[in-house]
């Protein structure tokens, strides 16, 4: 009897101690065999080992900023920080105009063939944008050189009353409906898929947007888009760039950033 009371006692032990610790959690489940399988819930900006055996990469850590830098900037701009293990950026109320200390934000690491996965959750009103293959150039904005996936609170900002600039959509060119997105305060989960000139934006677990980069498909959408007029280049996207994130003068949080080389 003291045995057994003693064995319940440590595995209790253990079981708390992985729960304080924040580690990874497992339910067990049972196969069509009978036999029991571990189902691993991954912690946020975390790498579960079946993510790292595959290949995949954190590009924030839950904890600082890390590598990310303002774009043609150093160092990252003040206006971003940390949050409960999100990564804030501090709203300005100024829009685009933005604020001294704020700015579009990068990850210094050029990337080709990719997965890109996160979650975000935007303010009420808000507006910002997951860009991708960005350049850095002189006297530009990082929307002037890439592709943009919008971030948006459809219900009251604006945008949200053009289809083209709806969260979700490949901004001023592919629309997205209104209703693929979450309400304000809770997390969308997004993947951005980018091979060989494919391009997929995913919406909480949907397909919302497919396209093929470099096509004259692709060249005369950007032709009717607003595009051309701020870079005459715009269309001729690199083959590999920087993944980005918009200061749009609004309040957004951003977690779980991972890539994956394709």
């Amino acid at each position: 009897m003291r045995k057994h009371f003693l064995f319940l006692l440590a595995v209790g032990i253990i079981i708390t101690s992985c729960k304080s610790a924040g580690t990874t959690t497992t339910t067990p489940k049972t196969t069509e065999g009978g036999a029991k399988k571990v189902a691993v819930i991954a912690m946020d900006n975390g790498l579960t080992k079946a993510e790292k055996e595959a290949g995949w990469m954190l590009l924030f850590n839950g904890q600082d900023t890390g590598k990310w830098r303002g774009y043609n900037k150093s160092t990252c701009p003040k206006g971003w920080d940390v949050v409960a293990g999100t990564l804030h950026c501090n709203g300005s109320g100024r829009g685009e105009a933005g604020a001294a200390d704020g700015g579009d934000i990068i990850y210094p690491e050029e990337f080709q063939n990719f997965e890109l996965t996160l979650e975000w959750k935007i303010s009420d009103g808000g507006n910002s944008g997951i860009l991708y293959l960005a350049t850095e150039l002189p006297n530009k904005t990082i929307w002037q050189t890439a592709p943009e996936m919008q971030v948006l609170d459809n219900t009251k900002h604006p945008d949200g009353r053009d289809g083209l600039h709806s969260a979700g959509a490949l901004y001023d060119m592919i629309g997205v409906p209104a209703e693929k997105v979450k309400p304000v305060g809770q997390w969308n989960q997004v993947k951005i898929l980018v091979y060989k000139g494919l391009v997929e934006h995913w919406l909480n677990g949907e397909k919302v947007v497919e396209y093929h980069l470099w096509t004259p498909e692709w060249e005369a959408m950007v032709a009717k888009s607003k595009f051309p007029q701020y870079n005459p280049d715009w269309a001729k996207i690199p083959q590999k760039g920087l993944i980005g994130l918009q200061d749009h003068g609004d309040d957004v949080w951003y977690k779980n950033i991972k890539i994956r080389k394709l």
